[in-house]
């Protein structure tokens, strides 16, 4: 209802409200799902245990005797944690002070709630929901805190009645009168006993009355009144277990399915299903074992009274404040708060190899796990959404059971599941199974119901009216009067001041004493009644005064009103006028602030410009200045290279020179030795010659050889080289040849050779042009 009026007023506005974004989800409160875990009592043919409670808050499971856990073929123990942990040695009563009485106060603190228990078949689900006789389970003793806490606080039957859309429509007195009396014709619910009547012995003495609790802080000008309904899914269907089929003993109808809709706040219902109103824990009781004996129950294998569909038993709780007067329920719908708590027993998950189901237990079982199995994938979709963000769409339609309860998981509320777990060594696959889905609903979050608004009516409406009638009888008592408040006082007072008749038994017509004492009498009262009636009007002309004058100040305040009215007036101007400025000055500063931050956003990014340049400078200003000194390390490098180059060389042409010119002394002095040499022999055979002119003219016509140096050999320094001297042709020749080499080897020689062929080409002109002068 208060987002329905949210809503109203954002459309209100002639726009589309703005979707909200995945961001702003995370403002809404969730509380994570409360998951519970209550291990059985073994029997006494179940040997081995797989179960062991370690603390209150966590079990282990041990792989049973025969069984390989894993692929290496060892054992493998593994824990599982909950929100509480109850033993085998837990009582009902303790289970429901933990798990579901504080659903109850949100019940009547108009907060939905939802309980359902979960495990394998034969676990102790149905025990645990419904309970047996001496120790009732959760749905009897919610049942049973409700109406202890809201009985003396029920409305009327009928007050309230539902419509066929999820409301609820309230009816006026007469209505609600009319359909009692319909009700009473018809006995469709048996009225509610003042003792305990003789029931089913299954479901005698449930609760004990030492453990009865209730819930302190009702509100005592709220009237209430609770709606019960009954429904299972069985094979995928939903059926009515509390409609009242008509009887032919002809053809036996088979149950007609519901439907399920939506209605105007998109919270999911049962379409046609029928809602009983209570008023006590027994008759709400009744109403339940009345559904239970139509709920579907087979017997199997596993478990001897096995259910055969899940079971929802809705509470529905209707409140309305009171009016002005404490006395009736408020005629608004919009006041009306209506808060359901759905107790589920879902069917146990099996398998057929065990079971060794046939026929329509076997289809029975399939849809049984195959509706386990689409809540188990909601549940997943959901904790995937919530935890990574995405969107994905939860398939709530795949099965009835997860259709049903989408307001829960969507919406908001208190979900709370119980596992039950069968410590049954051969069950230990199974549990392991429902304990990873328990560890997997712990995850998931559901938004944290919200305060619904209070009516602005005073406190304390009932406790006066009823102070009120109390005190009106207490008065009409002390007077003799009836006890209730129907008399009108102040008639009777006027009666009792009147003088009493005398007795007027006339015996006979000639009778003076009687008929004047009633004169008498009648007389004293009418003159009792003038002076009332004198009294009367002296009063009211005293009241008419009182009035006049009243009237009269009424006047002068309602001026005096109309004055401070026009001056408020006036006051309203102004505001509104100061209002609008202040709109103006606002929107005016807004837009300077936006502009600041505007401006403030370019001085950011030229700060951060300035900023990335000044770094640009100064890596580049340190890179100049790296490469800089790089420069001159590197110029010194070279220039510490080029000075031992250059000592190098140096003392390289120092060698060289030197060399050359041992060389070129060690050449002159041979070639001085053969001059010498060549001016001995040309002087000899000079001489010679002039001895022989004679043979040598008789041989003239001979061939003629050429002269012939003496074969010697000799030893010059020329590095360690001997040179044997022949005649002068052939050392002509030698001396032409040595000295075209040596220039070819010179026009070949680099650069860094100038110096040496500088210093060699004078020696080699010089022993040429000395021979060319021999």
């Amino acid at each position: 209802m208060v987002r329905n009026r949210t809503a109203e007023a954002m459309l209100g506005k002639g726009r589309t409200p703005r979707r909200l974004g995945p961001k702003r989800t995370n403002s809404i409160e969730k509380d994570p799902v409360g998951v519970y875990c209550r291990i059985r009592a073994p029997g006494p043919d179940d040997g081995e245990s797989c179960v062991e409670m370690i603390s209150n808050s966590t079990i282990q499971l041990h792989a049973p005797e025969g069984l390989k856990a894993n692929r290496n073929g060892e054992y493998k123990e593994t824990q599982y944690s909950f929100k509480k942990v109850f033993g085998i040695d837990t009582s009902q009563t303790q289970l429901f002070e933990d798990v579901a009485k504080s659903l109850v106060e949100d019940l009547i603190n108009c907060k939905n709630g939802l309980l359902f228990t979960y495990g394998v078949t034969g676990s102790g689900k149905t025990y645990t929901m419904t309970g047996s006789a001496g120790e009732g389970g959760l749905l009897p003793r919610s049942l049973d805190m409700l109406f202890n806490s809201i009985g003396p606080y029920q409305a009327k039957r009928f007050v309230f009645k539902p419509d066929d859309k999820n409301g609820v429509d309230i009816q006026n007195q007469v209505d609600a009168l009319l359909d009692r009396q319909k009700r009473d014709s018809q006995i469709l619910v048996p009225k509610t006993p003042s003792s305990r009547q003789k029931a089913d012995p299954e479901v005698a003495d449930m609760i004990n009355p030492d453990q009865a609790c209730k819930y302190e802080n009702v509100d005592e000008d709220t009237c209430y009144s609770v709606f019960v309904s009954y429904v299972e899914i069985y094979n995928n269907y939903i059926y009515d277990l509390l409609h009242e089929s008509p009887v032919d003993p002809v053809r036996a109808r088979p149950p007609q399915s519901k439907v399920l809709r939506e209605d105007q706040f998109h919270n999911m219902y049962v379409a046609g299903c029928t809602e009983v109103e209570v008023k006590s824990t027994e008759e709400a009781f009744a109403v339940f074992w009345k559904g239970q004996k139509k709920r579907r129950i087979a017997n199997t294998q596993l478990n001897r009274e096995s259910s055969r569909s899940h079971s929802v038993f809705t509470l529905k709780l209707v409140q309305a404040p009171l009016d002005d007067d404490g006395d009736n329920v408020l005629q608004d719908k919009n006041q009306v708060n209506v808060s359901q708590l759905c107790l589920v027993d879902l069917a146990g998950s099996e398998r057929t190899n065990r079971t060794k189901a046939e026929g329509s237990r076997l289809r029975e079982a399939g849809n049984i796990n195959q509706s386990l199995m689409a809540l188990r994938t909601c549940l997943e979709v959901l904790r995937e959404n919530q935890m990574s963000g995405s969107h994905k769409m939860v398939p709530y339609r795949d099965s009835k059971l997860t259709h049903l309860f989408k307001n829960y998981f969507d919406g908001e509320g208190h979900v709370r599941m119980i596992v039950c777990v069968n410590p049954k060594a051969d069950e230990y696959e199974e549990t392991m199974l429902v304990m990873r889905f328990a560890e997997m609903t712990q995850e998931v979050e559901v938004a944290r119901p919200v305060d619904r608004p209070i009516c602005g009516f005073a406190a304390g409406r009932r406790h006066r009216n009823q102070e009120f009638r109390d005190e009106l009888s207490r008065r009409l008592e002390e007077r003799g009067g009836p006890c209730n408040a129907d008399g009108s006082p102040p008639l009777t007072q006027l009666i009792e001041n009147l003088p009493p008749l005398p007795a007027c038994n006339l015996v006979d017509p000639a009778d003076d004493q009687t008929l004047p004492r009633i004169i008498e009498a009648l007389e004293r009262r009418r003159h009792i009644r003038h002076a009332l009636i004198q009294r009367y009007n002296e009063t009211a002309s005293a009241i008419r005064y009182t009035i006049q004058q009243s009237a009269t100040q009424l006047g002068a305040q309602e001026n005096l009103l109309h004055d401070h009215q026009a001056k408020l007036h006036d006051n309203d101007k102004v505001i509104n006028h100061q209002r609008k400025e202040i709109d103006r000055l606002e929107k005016k500063s807004k837009t300077l602030e936006t502009k600041i931050d505007i401006l403030q956003k370019t001085v950011n990014v030229y700060e951060n410009d300035k900023r990335s340049l000044q770094q640009g400078l100064e890596c580049q200003s340190v890179r100049h200045h790296r490469e800089l000194t790089e420069m001159k390390r590197r110029e010194q490098q070279m220039q510490a290279v080029v000075n031992d180059a250059k000592l190098k060389w140096e003392k390289e042409c120092d060698r060289r020179v030197n060399a050359k010119q041992m060389e070129l002394q060690n050449k002159l002095w041979v070639r001085d030795e053969k001059l010498k040499q060549l001016k001995a022999i040309v002087t000899e055979s000079s001489n010679s010659k002039e001895r022989s002119n004679q043979t040598s003219r008789e041989t003239a016509g001979q061939k003629r050889s050429p002269s012939l140096l003496p074969d010697s050999v000799f030893k010059v320094p020329n590095r360690g080289r001997a040179v044997q001297f022949t005649d002068v042709e052939k050392l002509n020749w030698e001396n032409q040849a040595a000295t075209s080499r040596k220039r070819r080897s010179d026009s070949s020689d680099s650069t860094s050779n100038i110096g040496e062929s500088d210093i060699e080409s004078p020696g080699a002109f010089a022993s040429e042009n000395l021979v060319d002068q021999k």
